[in-house]
């Protein structure tokens, strides 16, 4: 039976190019579940798929999902116990944020690279947008990037519109798949067009209103990219919830907080209100960045 990667999902159709290059339109067959995952969308943009030719039709069905790599999934909007899968198989993640117009928190950046972190899936941070920041915004943004870079991200400044530092995002993305993820408005989509402009993905507007992103990317799209590799552009996201995260494994999800956890009083120290806290004792000193350590919080508290 044909094997085939998934790179566009529509909820009940999916295209599926095989490995000559060709695309087919399919849908599944009955209903497929997960073993151990209880998601909205059972298939997701990479996803490898067997599949066969509908009788007397130009469709295909999708027979079986071929084991995953790695996924990166959310708690669904709708359904709180259930998970969305945003993308599958990935070498990386791209996340896309912006310090104004609209502005990206870093509890969601923090969310994400906790999810990320769960499936072992490398994650750049690049803040778009410089062209626009005043001195306290470019400020702010120096401050992040010093902190995520020290903890092991790669994180830099970007500009889709004048092309700033668009050449070393496509050196790192060369040649792999990579999923770009963030706010609606971030500039996800004008970053991919402008490293491959062949591609001509529709950019949005910034709302005057909110300065929020109007959502113009519907579906989850895998496209090929004219330096080589892949890119998944997925939809703006709101809010990142995480899905079936323990409190107990949580801080290992932090880098730094990884590193010096052991060295904490209590085996199961959770970093909050404990004595002889390695953590705290960290952000104390200013080893861990108290605002790092605050979504940490607030990610317990959920």
């Amino acid at each position: 039976m044909p094997i085939g990667r998934v790179i566009k999902s529509t909820g009940s159709w999916y295209d599926v190019r095989d490995d000559a290059g060709m695309v087919v339109s399919c849908r599944l067959r009955g209903k497929i579940r997960l073993d151990g995952l209880r998601t909205t969308n059972p298939v997701a943009v990479g996803d490898l798929v067997n599949f066969e030719k509908e009788r007397d039709k130009d469709t295909c069905v999708i027979d079986k999902i071929l084991p995953r790599t790695n996924v990166i999934v959310r708690k669904s909007v709708n359904l709180s116990k259930e998970s969305h899968i945003i993308a599958a198989n990935v070498d990386q993640a791209i996340l896309v944020a912006t310090i104004a117009q609209p502005r990206t928190s870093t509890g969601f950046i923090d969310r994400f690279t906790v999810t990320a972190e769960a499936y072992h899936i490398p994650t750049i941070i690049v803040f778009n947008k410089c062209d626009i920041y005043n001195e306290e915004q470019n400020a702010v943004a120096e401050e992040l990037m010093k902190v995520y870079n020290n903890i092991g991200y790669q994180s830099f400044m970007v500009s889709a519109k004048t092309g700033y530092n668009c050449d070393r995002l496509e050196n790192i993305m060369k040649d792999k798949i990579s999923m770009f993820s963030g706010h609606s408005g971030v500039g996800k989509s004008a970053l991919v067009n402008r490293m491959d402009p062949n591609l001509d993905i529709r950019v949005g507007e910034i709302s005057e209103v909110h300065e929020k992103g109007k959502h113009t990317t519907t579906f989850a799209q895998m496209y090929e990219l004219c330096f080589g590799g892949y890119i998944i552009d997925t939809p703006g996201i709101k809010e990142f919830a995480l899905f079936d995260m323990e409190k107990e494994t949580l801080a290992q999800r932090f880098p730094e907080m990884r590193a010096l956890m052991h060295d904490c009083h209590f085996n199961n120290c959770t970093h909050l209100h404990e004595p002889h806290c390695a953590i705290k004792d960290a952000v104390e000193q200013g080893v861990i960045a108290d605002w790092r350590y605050e979504n940490y919080c607030n990610m317990m508290d959920d």
